[in-house]
């Protein structure tokens, strides 16, 4: 249950962690730790990780929408 739960949000919240985690091979979590302690440092930490969300969602929306000829459906 717990699994599925943990499953669910990082598929829906953002996904920033678990994007870092593929790319670097290690865990999403303790990139979520990073980004926590690293936010009681200093508040720009905040604003660096809404930025990597809106540039993910961007990414997302346009690789969903381009295509590279007409006949790719």
């Amino acid at each position: 249950m717990v699994s599925i739960a943990r499953n669910f949000l990082e598929r829906n919240f953002f996904g920033v962690s678990t994007w870092w985690g593929l790319k670097l091979g290690i865990r999403p979590s303790f990139i979520r730790l990073f980004f926590i302690y690293a936010a009681f440092a200093n508040a720009i930490t905040i604003f660096i990780y809404l930025i990597m969300v809106f540039i993910l969602r961007l990414r997302n929306i346009i690789k969903y929408k381009k295509r590279k000829s007409v006949f790719d459906l």
